[in-house]
């Protein structure tokens, strides 16, 4: 059980190229490989006889963490010492080695494999188009001006499904030409021009997948760097070049072993993934909750009367504690507008919750409107609200609610600050208009 490596350039290397590759194996081996125990706890505590399509996709977004809260380069910088330290001691240990060829062979395996993970991952929530849903209700009465920029670009992104999922077709695409030693080249080239988009996007926007965008970037630059030479030849000099001969050669067991290995890679992340989330994408759209609303409610509201401490409130652009309309979302959201301030919920890393209370999109990044999730105690016709903003954990509202009839639907109860609130709503039969295609008509 052997490997064999047929190596064009057999020959030495210089004592810069040795010293280089040394920091350069352990900083990717320690960016590529699992060593961080939190890794192997959330693996463990999978349930694998129930696999929920985001406990794949948060395997496949790995990568080592050491500080908490957001994500920043702090880390890289860490890992940097560590990889300079140790290949300081490599060398001490190491002065007689002339060439790495076997070790760079498995680093480039374990980075393409790596790097294939992480772009399958989001391939498949973009081309199942979950990662930026059709905008809510809410959102599509939310004021322009009330969204954070990044909000903004998923909403935009969002209305068009058929792109989202060519988008993500475009990185399912690299992730399978990474999986292949012939054409990992041309997948780690797809990635810098579609990921280097979607890092420049973040910064712009300010969205919170820059640092793992760039994290990608840095992979496949390595990936890349294998023929960007023979490429750079043959595209801008023109010149003639000769094709990478370098072929590994698998002898005995291991060559089962390698086979094996690499079909459960692919049908794991790929297939198994894929089907999963084409299964789910329908039924429990992640981004939004899953447990039902009041039957026949959901729509838009207007508040044509309110009464604080039974005073009745006149309609005011002003006024912190007056309504101004309610929204009824088909899951059990409501979402009012007013005048009073909302701290942002800035959470816009990517994360696949299964459960409804750590659901946040329709609300991250979002100001003018208040969102509560709320449970329904139909034969009391009695409403639970808690705010779902991270910002107000501890802000309930418990409202009875009657329904004279299809339209109306009249709130009355405590609110969040205790005192007794009554609104009556009036349903507004509101179309949106889209357009379809690029010179389709309007449709409401």
């Amino acid at each position: 059980m052997a490997a064999t490596f047929t190596n064009p350039n057999p020959g030495p290397w210089t004592d810069t190229q040795k010293a280089f590759f040394r920091f350069i194996f352990i900083y990717l081996v320690l960016q590529a490989v699992p060593l961080d125990w939190k890794f192997y706890r959330e693996l463990f505590s999978i349930n694998w006889a129930d696999l929920y399509y985001g406990d794949i996709f948060t395997i496949s977004r790995y990568f080592p963490r050491f500080f908490s809260g957001a994500e920043t380069f702090a880390d890289w910088f860490l890992l940097v010492i560590i990889a300079a330290v140790g290949a300081f001691v490599w060398t001490k240990r190491d002065p007689q080695n002339t060439e790495y060829n076997t070790l760079y062979y498995w680093l480039r395996v374990i980075v393409r494999y790596r790097l294939a993970i992480g772009i399958i991952g989001y391939g498949m929530i973009k081309f199942f188009p979950a990662q930026a849903p059709f905008p809510s209700i809410s959102n599509l009465n939310t004021n322009y001006g009330d969204f954070h920029a990044w909000k903004i670009f998923s909403l935009s992104l969002g209305i068009v499904p058929g792109y989202e999922s060519f988008l993500g077709g475009v990185e399912i695409l690299a992730g399978l030409l990474l999986f292949f030693r012939k054409t990992a080249s041309v997948g780690a080239l797809l990635i810098l021009v579609f990921t280097g988009n979607v890092f420049m996007s973040n910064l712009a926007y300010e969205g919170g997948e820059y640092v793992y965008s760039f994290y990608l970037i840095v992979l496949a630059l390595f990936v890349l760097a294998h023929d960007a030479q023979r490429i750079y030849n043959l595209v801008s000099l023109e010149r003639p070049t000769s094709p990478d001969t370098f072929k590994p050669e698998f002898l005995g067991k291991l060559k089962n072993v390698r086979l094996a290995l690499k079909g459960f890679v692919i049908f794991f992340f790929v297939f198994l993934y894929g089907y999963a989330t084409y299964s789910d994408y329908k039924t429990d759209p992640y981004q939004f909750p899953v447990s039902k609303g009041i039957p026949g409610a959901s729509g838009i509201y207007n508040v044509s009367e309110f009464r604080i401490n039974n005073k009745v409130i006149p309609y005011s652009l002003t006024d912190p504690t007056r309504w101004k309309d309610v929204v009824f979302e088909k899951w059990a959201t409501i979402s009012i507008r007013s005048n009073r301030p909302v701290i942002l919920d800035s959470t816009n890393a990517e994360k696949i919750s299964r459960n409804d209370k750590d659901r946040n999109y329709e609300l991250a990044g979002s100001g003018g409107r208040h969102y509560y999730s709320y449970k329904a105690d139909t034969p009391g016709n009695v409403l639970r609200l808690e705010n779902k903003n991270k910002n107000y954990p501890d802000e309930t509202l418990t409202l009875r609610y009657t329904r004279p009839d299809s339209s109306t639907i009249i709130l009355y109860g405590l609110n969040e600050n205790k005192d007794s609130v009554y609104a009556v709503l009036n349903k507004i039969h509101k179309k949106y208009p889209f357009k379809l295609g690029r010179r389709g008509s309007l449709k409401l």
